[in-house]
């Protein structure tokens, strides 16, 4: 998905949210602002807007030194969702149609998205999601797609989420390889945040190597894509993953909660729906 121009008051946005976790300096925030806004002019419209965020966070790196500034807000997203596992993987089980409630459940946990400046209640938003009629519903692609996949790669996208992902991971009866970011940026799931969501028990943990907060298949590394092009069955979760491989000619099953109104434009949905689609160009 291509950069609109309503996304370049979120990239400013975002360094300034972020600025001010990583440091209380004034200076510093100012000088991350000045050089944000310096490459925002030099931006390249037909870039994913994920390809910002690479450099965003490679200037908070720079000028504060902090690499993970999200790590303890991540730990705390991983626990709380952890403490609702055992309720949600028990209605799973009850559930008429298990694999369904399992989607919807790792759907759910796409609202973890500190990327964007907007409030989530992770208890409440699950349990509107468990009973929100989806915008786009591409099951029986996904169930046609996986009952004949001899294994699945599954890209993550939010530490916390992850362990809503483990949930519908032990559902998908398939050998699964989860793919995480390659270093930590904004709240995205990294090698550690999916071990501590209990992923390595479910899946093979691999890196795609990229610096950004999506799937940007250029900047990924050659063992991930190796996988990638050879995948039965893709699955993408969040916004993130959809900008970077909405364009791709791969088969994937796009998995999200539209947050973002310029996503859900390029959806063709409303904001806040519920997605899941198949895309196969």
């Amino acid at each position: 998905m291509k950069t609109f121009l309503d996304c370049i008051p979120c990239f400013v946005n975002q360094a300034l949210r972020v600025g001010r976790i990583a440091t209380d300096n004034e200076a510093d925030i100012k000088l991350l602002l000045d050089r944000i806004g310096s490459k925002i002019k030099d931006i390249p419209m037909d870039h994913t807007p994920p390809e910002m965020g690479v450099i965003i966070y490679d200037e908070i790196r720079k000028i504060t030194g902090i690499d993970d500034p999200y790590k303890t807000t991540k730990q705390e997203n991983i626990a709380e969702a952890l403490s609702l596992y055992p309720e949600l993987s028990d209605l799973v089980r009850r559930s008429d149609n298990p694999l369904f409630t399992a989607i919807r459940i790792a759907i759910a946990g796409n609202v973890i998205d500190l990327g964007m400046d907007k409030a989530f209640n992770l208890v409440d938003d699950v349990k509107t999601i468990l009973q929100q009629d989806f915008a786009i519903c591409d099951l029986e692609a996904f169930e046609q797609k996986l009952e004949t996949a001899r294994s699945v790669v599954y890209l993550g996208d939010n530490a916390g989420e992850s362990v809503f992902d483990k949930i519908l991971i032990e559902n998908l009866r398939k050998p699964v390889i989860y793919v995480v970011r390659g270093i930590p940026i904004i709240n995205d799931v990294t090698e550690e945040d999916a071990i501590a969501s209990g992923l390595d028990k479910v899946a093979e943990i691999i890196s795609s190597g990229t610096p950004a907060p999506a799937t940007i298949l250029h900047l990924c590394n050659d063992a991930f894509l190796k996988r990638f092009y050879a995948a039965d069955m893709i699955i993408s979760k969040g916004q993130g993953n959809y900008e970077g491989l909405s364009e791709t000619d791969r088969p994937v099953f796009f998995l999200l909660k539209a947050k973002c109104p310029i996503i859900a434009r390029d959806l063709g949905v409303n904001e806040d729906d519920i997605v899941l689609k198949y895309s196969l160009k």
